[in-house]
């Protein structure tokens, strides 16, 4: 699988618009996928410690605009969560 096609789907499930590529839904559903991807990838490569740190930054990452956004809009905050099947 490319990057385009990997990028594709979170991007056109969560944009505002049809140009949109940075708004905190559409990166965080970015996040969450590159998330679930590298989680799948520790099961096999339990010592991958440098990969394993950025995973910690990109949950950290997820975590900042996941706050940001349910300061700024509740409701989209809790359509995300839903969408994305996130605790909270």
């Amino acid at each position: 699988m490319t990057v385009a096609t990997a990028v594709t789907p979170p991007i056109a499930k969560f944009r505002l618009h049809e140009t949109d590529t940075g708004s905190p839904q559409v990166q965080i559903a970015l996040l969450t996928a590159r998330i679930n991807q590298l989680s799948a990838h520790f099961q096999a490569h339990k010592k991958d410690f440098n990969s394993r740190q950025g995973l910690l930054k990109m949950v950290s990452r997820r975590r900042r605009l996941l706050e940001y956004l349910k300061r700024h809009d509740e409701a989209a905050y809790r359509s995300l969560l839903d969408a994305l099947n996130l605790r909270k």
